[in-house]
């Protein structure tokens, strides 16, 4: 007599999806997600016609002109500068140190824990890009202005309470920004 041939069960594979969906599911919340870096910028309030006659009234002498050209070089002020002078330009602009009259007008202005202070609260950097600018130099320039402003709240926050600014409270980190303001004007990018 012939062996008779077995048939192999078949596997129930009916729950496969759900317990590769619980499994889709499970990866999902247990792993972290990269989140994207950027730029904490603040989008200006559309114009109305009184602030826009205000803004044309800004001396020149407040405003620092910084201008990144489709090759990407650099004029500030008309002039061709490094990226790595940058920082101390700015630097100069903001805290006008020895009240040049070419550099932003000071002016006293009462600030919480420093008493009255002459401060450049008018200063504006404007920031102009062409179309063609590099990623790299746009970031590479926007991290220099910043720095700047880091770096003179870090020193101020030395000199009056020996810590750096970031360990600051909140009441302390208010008033060293009225004395050094962040403004940065970023106009819309054109063609030279």
């Amino acid at each position: 007599m012939g062996k008779k041939k077995r048939s192999v069960p078949e596997i129930n594979s009916s729950s496969t999806a759900d317990i590769a969906f619980i499994i889709l599911i499970f990866f999902l919340v247990t792993t972290s997600m990269d989140t994207d870096m950027g730029l904490t910028r603040r989008l200006p309030e559309p114009q109305q016609d009184e602030q826009q006659k205000q803004d044309q009234r800004i001396r020149e002498r407040n405003i620092l002109k910084v201008h990144v050209n489709r090759d990407n070089e650099l004029l500030v002020n008309d002039e061709v500068t490094s990226i790595s002078e940058l920082r101390e330009r700015a630097k100069e602009f903001i805290e006008n140190p020895y009240n040049d009259e070419k550099l932003p007008e000071k002016r006293p202005k009462e600030v919480e824990f420093f008493g009255t202070v002459m401060v450049t609260a008018n200063h504006v950097i404007s920031l102009y890009n062409d179309r063609m600018t590099s990623y790299e130099t746009y970031i590479a320039v926007q991290n220099e202005l910043i720095a700047a402003y880091n770096e003179l709240r870090n020193k101020l926050s030395e000199e009056k309470w020996h810590m750096p600014y970031a360990e600051l409270n909140s009441d302390q980190q208010a008033a060293v920004k009225e004395i050094y303001p962040q403004i940065i004007s970023e106009a819309e990018p054109k063609k030279y």
